[in-house]
């Protein structure tokens, strides 16, 4: 049993939406914590997009997405990533992960623990 899983990847034209959905194997994973959403693209470095932090529900965006993405917390065992407008340059495998505390703190997929196995996006004519 992975501790997180993301679904909802897939193949879409630019300006479509997808959401993506990160499931914890149990409410505990998600509990007081920062859960973030990560890309990664062939050659190049795992990318921060956003995160939120369970306790409070205050979340955080990268520059190159404000405003087209945003993550939510659905319920105790689901963070939502929901993609909108996108571009070909989206296109990569997407990965969400968690830690415990306060997203604040730390900066970057090296301060992440958990992390699930990825889903892929594809935005292409």
């Amino acid at each position: 049993v992975e501790d997180l899983t993301e679904s909802g990847g897939g193949s879409v034209q630019p300006g479509g939406s997808l959401t993506l959905t990160c499931a914890a194997a149990d409410e505990y994973v998600f509990r007081y914590s920062c859960v973030g959403w990560f890309r990664q693209a062939p050659g190049q470095e795992r990318e921060e997009l956003a995160s939120i932090f369970t306790l409070t529900g205050k979340t955080y965006y990268r520059g190159p997405v404000k405003g087209r993405f945003t993550i939510s917390q659905g319920n105790d065992i689901k963070v939502y990533l929901r993609m909108n407008n996108l571009k070909s340059e989206d296109t990569a495998t997407y990965y969400c992960a968690a830690r415990q505390g306060s997203c604040d703190v730390c900066d970057g997929a090296a301060c992440f623990s958990t992390w699930g196995q990825g889903t892929q996006v594809t935005v292409s004519t």
